[in-house]
């Protein structure tokens, strides 16, 4: 279908609630914005040229169309072809579809110290001082500022203090994204996961393995849990372990990280850790601002 003005909502059959259009100064937080949206289930996409947004409205539009909400990056990156920027948006705005734009912006000389931070180029200073692209991007970009419908300036700003503005002030509570909560059981005979965040080592704990009955078991077995916790120590343990991660879960969450992977060791990855992991599992559940999924990594390794 060609990209018209005249085509509205209502015409093309979509279920488009939201969508936004993300603009800024290079090192401004674009990248930052964009893993905000993707995180809060947003259809995302970076980089895309202006007059692609125009061709992308009318594939998320058309009839059949799952997206609900979508976010794009348009910056300067996209060279001559960033020029029409202003105009698109115009047209969104014509056609009467649910668009808003953010700005990032940032004063000079956070975005120069985060150039030379990451060592990276600036998109228009190729050939010359990191000053004279940022100079040349606010010629560029002034009118795409004065059309925004949300300045942000992360000056001073860390990422995480960023997301949650962008959220707090562009998404409704509802739609932020939960806290993805991985609880994973291992043994640290096969190696620690490398992907966890916190890793908690239990092997303090009375060992299963020992009694012939139970060697075959796993943690999933009540008789396994009732033998590690036969001594008191499994008591204990709980007593300050769920606290600390009641205390920490939330604190990451103001991080603004979107994902948490907790590890609980023991010698072989099938008695004790897997019964602690199903144990923390099921009393973080319980919460609503978590998902949580559970992950026994060398439950199926033999005894």
């Amino acid at each position: 279908m060609a990209a018209t003005s005249e085509s509205t909502p209502a015409s093309t059959g979509n279920r488009l609630e939201d969508l936004v259009v993300i603009s800024g100064y290079s090192g401004a937080g674009k990248s930052t914005a964009m893993a905000v949206f993707e995180d809060a289930g947003y259809f995302c996409v970076d980089n895309l040229p202006p007059e692609m947004i125009r061709s992308f409205v009318e594939l998320i539009t058309h009839k059949g169309s799952k997206v609900e909400r979508a976010a794009v990056v348009s910056d300067v990156r996209g060279g001559e072809f960033f020029e029409p920027l202003e105009g698109v948006i115009e047209d969104l705005h014509a056609r009467g579809l649910p668009s808003r734009v953010l700005f990032l912006d940032a004063d000079d000389l956070t975005l120069l110290d985060r150039y030379k931070e990451t060592r990276r180029r600036h998109p228009l200073a190729k050939e010359s001082s990191i000053a004279s692209g940022i100079a040349a991007e606010r010629a560029i970009l002034g009118p795409i500022r004065e059309h925004s419908d949300f300045i942000i300036d992360s000056s001073g700003l860390k990422a995480s203090h960023l997301r949650r503005r962008i959220a707090d002030e562009l998404l409704p509570r509802q739609s932020q994204g939960r806290l993805a909560l991985t609880f994973q059981s291992f043994g640290f005979k096969h190696g620690p996961p490398r992907d966890a965040d916190l890793v908690f080592d239990v092997r303090f704990l009375p060992n299963p393995h020992y009694v012939p009955e139970l060697r075959e078991l796993t943690g999933l077995d009540p008789r396994v849990v009732e033998h590690v916790a036969r001594e008191g120590k499994l008591e204990k343990l709980y007593a300050h372990l769920e606290p600390l991660l009641e205390f920490l879960v939330p604190e990451y969450e103001e991080e603004g990280k979107a994902h948490l992977s907790i590890a609980i060791g023991c010698t072989g990855g099938r008695h004790r850790s897997v019964a602690i992991t199903e144990h923390l599992a099921q009393r973080f559940r319980e919460r609503d601002d978590v998902v949580v999924e559970v992950e026994h990594r060398d439950i199926g390794r033999r005894a």
